[in-house]
């Protein structure tokens, strides 16, 4: 009875210690909001080297266990068998004590770690449910000794320039998710079309949005004094819907105005009512930061500024549609063919409805 108990708790440590580290911690917290023992397995997953730390000195124990108790019982068992079989004693003793360390090693190399091992690994976030609460309760008594043997252990990394952690990483960074998607493309395993769409969204952390202007284009724009006039004849010349004004006494825009707000008013009105801010954004800012302020303003378009004694002010204008479309690059290969059969006056390439956003230059100042 004590083989067992002692190969059932060696079994319940190592099913703790790969649970916890095989556990989506996502999982646990959406179970978290109704199990207790949820609970429990996300507070030792926040607290991990403890954890091991207590999972390692039950293995510890219960391997020396075995040696002390079960070993020497099974030796004492089999040489008197081996001994009345007419064997000399020391034959006896000696085949009786190998027997006893191949036996106590098998059953707990297999019965006591790797069945569960592979159970834990098989359903981490049940296993690591299941177990929480007992092992809480053993780590509450055991503390200070864990506390202390993992601060030695970090102590020893700290001298050979190892800093430890915590916690055990989770997901893949951008760059092993680019080479999985490279990867599934080059074997089939993938759609070209959906592995160009994953690597332009994988890229939204690794571009700017200095990545999406073109160099020596001004974008469309009208003066602070423009009247509504104005504003439709340069929607009608560019193909834009959305038209900059410049600031009073500057070249520069600031406000933006959308040509659908002028439908109604005569030539000559002003448009100082109609006038929205410009979102502005400098050129070194992530396109996926980008993306996200675009949302959290409800902005189609943002002017780029670029700070510095030589760039100094807007030098272009990223829209909604520049970002998406490193993101969907088929969709813009099917836009440039849209509005290359566009017919003559829609405006410069990029310019019209068909193909308003896509090349993130100032020709794409306003956007359908």
């Amino acid at each position: 009875m004590a083989t067992v108990a002692i190969i059932a708790l060696s079994a319940f440590f190592v099913a703790v210690e790969f649970a916890l580290l095989a556990a989506r911690r996502h999982r646990l917290e959406d179970a978290a909001a109704t199990s207790r023992s949820a609970r429990a397995a996300l507070r030792s997953s926040t607290e991990l080297t403890v954890l091991l730390a207590g999972s390692q000195l039950g293995i510890t124990a219960c391997t020396l266990a075995l040696g002390a108790i079960t070993k020497p019982a099974v030796h004492h068992w089999l040489t008197p068998l081996f001994a009345g079989w007419g064997a000399p004693y020391w034959v006896a003793d000696v085949v009786g004590f190998v027997l006893a360390l191949v036996i106590v090693t098998f059953l707990h190399l297999v019965v006591g770690e790797m069945a569960p091992k592979s159970w834990a690994i098989a359903h981490p976030e049940k296993s690591a449910t299941m177990l929480a609460l007992p092992m809480r309760a053993f780590m509450v008594v055991t503390r200070p000794v864990l506390v202390a043997l993992n601060e030695a252990a970090n102590w020893c990394l700290r001298r050979v320039g190892v800093e430890p952690t915590g916690q055990v990483a989770s997901g893949r960074s951008p760059d092993d998710l680019r080479h999985l998607v490279e990867h599934s493309a080059s074997v089939g395993a993938l759609d070209t079309t959906y592995s160009a769409s994953l690597a332009g969204a994988l890229d939204l952390r690794r571009l700017t949005v200095s990545d999406l202007l073109r160099e020596g284009v001004t974008p469309v724009s009208v003066g602070h004094d423009a009247t509504a006039g104005d504003v439709r004849a340069a929607a009608e010349a560019s193909g834009h819907l959305r038209i900059l004004v410049r600031a009073p006494g500057s070249m520069l825009p600031s406000d933006v105005v959308h040509v659908r707000d002028t439908l109604l008013l005569e030539d000559d009105a002003p448009i100082d009512g109609l006038r929205r801010p410009a979102l502005v954004l400098d050129a070194t800012t992530p396109l996926h930061q980008t993306l996200a302020r675009m949302r959290e303003t409800s902005s189609h378009l943002a002017l780029v500024h670029r700070e510095g004694p030589t760039a100094a002010g807007a030098v272009g204008v990223v829209t909604l549609a520049d970002v998406l479309a490193r993101i969907f690059p088929r969709t813009t290969a099917e836009a440039e063919a849209a509005a290359g059969a566009a017919p003559a006056g829609a405006g410069p390439a990029g310019a019209g409805p068909a193909g308003a956003g896509r090349s993130g230059t100032g020709t794409d100042a306003v956007t359908a």
